[in-house]
């Protein structure tokens, strides 16, 4: 896919992977759709950022917790720049819960947001993209691929991305292409001192942390080079899965 011209739609692009994301697909030169909820300021930023280098974009707000937001919001989209070529499913929570401490509001959040909202964003966007012979990205994550009992419901959560990704592959096909980014120690939680990050570094087989740059060449490859893939998860870990 010539990238180039066509619309973008990125959730979550207000902070972390998926702002770095968004700044990448801006500067392949795509029209980027910028979806916040709680980060604001930053998606505001980005956008001022990619007008003020020759690029256009604007910001989304919306609850994607609500199915009927996150449902709209490629709606949105399209009706606002007259088409949408790529969506890339980045809005997600990563708490730190243990599977013996997990209370049913909080599952219920982490689901919401996390697998319920890229069901539903990737519904709203199905006939735009059918149109334009577009692509899905969905974030999975090492959590998803292998079990992580500290952080339970995250980790449930982002499997079932892991195998909506392959449903909604088959539902589109074949005119529209759906694949899976699964990060393992990239972006770290905030919360994570530095023994812990050292410690993550350790344990990698490429002996360091990832960097957002790692997830962004992904990105790309799949949007631009991955015309005959689909309903693949691609794990940017460094080698953890290894272990």
């Amino acid at each position: 896919m010539d990238l180039g011209g066509r619309v973008a739609l990125v959730t979550g692009a207000g902070r972390r992977l998926g702002r770095a994301m968004a700044g990448a697909l801006a500067a392949r030169g795509m029209v980027l759709a910028i979806h916040h909820h709680a980060s604001g300021e930053g998606a505001a930023e980005l956008r001022e950022e990619i007008v003020a280098g020759g690029g256009r974009a604007a910001c989304f707000p919306a609850d994607l917790t609500d199915a009927d937001a996150a449902r709209e919001l490629p709606e949105r989209v399209a009706a606002e720049f007259g088409r949408l070529d790529v969506l890339v499913n980045s809005a997600a929570v990563m708490h730190r819960l243990r599977f013996e401490d997990t209370t049913p509001e909080q599952y219920d959040a982490i689901m919401d947001l996390n697998l319920r909202a890229a069901f539903f964003c990737a519904q709203g966007a199905a006939r735009a993209l059918r149109v334009a012979k577009g692509k899905i990205v969905n974030l999975s994550d090492l959590a998803g691929l292998e079990p992580w009992p500290g952080y339970a419901a995250h980790s449930v959560s982002k499997a079932g991305v892991a195998m909506l990704t392959k449903v909604q592959a088959l539902a589109l096909a074949p005119d529209v292409t759906v694949n899976a980014i699964a990060p393992g120690a990239v972006l770290v939680p905030d919360d994570y001192d530095r023994a812990e990050r050292e410690r993550l570094a350790r344990d990698t087989p490429l002996r360091r942390l990832g960097r957002p740059e790692d997830v962004v060449a992904a990105l790309l490859y799949l949007l631009e080079g991955g015309d005959f893939l689909t309903g693949e998860v691609l794990v940017v870990d460094g080698g953890r899965i290894l272990r």
